[in-house]
């Protein structure tokens, strides 16, 4: 599977598949809340200003990372549960670290497991707790 992953900059006709992975993805992972709290418009509220990394396979939009240069923060990481478990998630964050400089942080929700899982796996330590709308967290970091 990994030599179909590609990774690549979004391009504007991306966004509307985008809106609804994002959407959709947020509405299936954090299934505590509410699911109407997530609109696909907060796909261009959380990501303005960032640099979105797109997953394909087969040309198909299969997930994303969003990056946050300035603070070497990586947003957002989505990938489609029908893509789940085939070296997605590792293709994003490695191009994703690729943009930023060490250390590298990022948030994940404790309720999260399957997400808190893949990041200590990939090394990430856990720094703090804190809290958000959507629930208690971590604040992640890869040095």
């Amino acid at each position: 599977m990994a030599d179909r992953i590609v990774i690549r900059e979004a391009e504007a006709s991306d966004l509307p598949r985008l809106r609804t992975l994002f959407t959709k993805s947020r509405r299936e992972t954090f299934h505590w809340n509410n699911r109407d709290r997530y609109q696909p418009s907060d796909f261009d509220e959380q990501t303005d200003g960032e640099e979105i990394l797109v997953a394909a396979v087969d040309g198909e939009i299969a997930g994303f990372a969003a990056v946050w240069d300035p603070q070497s923060f990586l947003h957002h990481l989505y990938v489609a549960s029908e893509f789940h478990g085939q070296g997605v998630g590792h293709a994003l964050l490695g191009a994703a670290m690729n943009k930023l400089t060490l250390p590298v942080r990022l948030k994940c929700l404790v309720r999260n497991v399957k997400a808190l899982s893949f990041y200590q796996a990939h090394g990430w330590q856990r720094l703090e707790t804190g809290r958000d709308d959507d629930g208690e967290y971590y604040l992640m970091q890869l040095e």
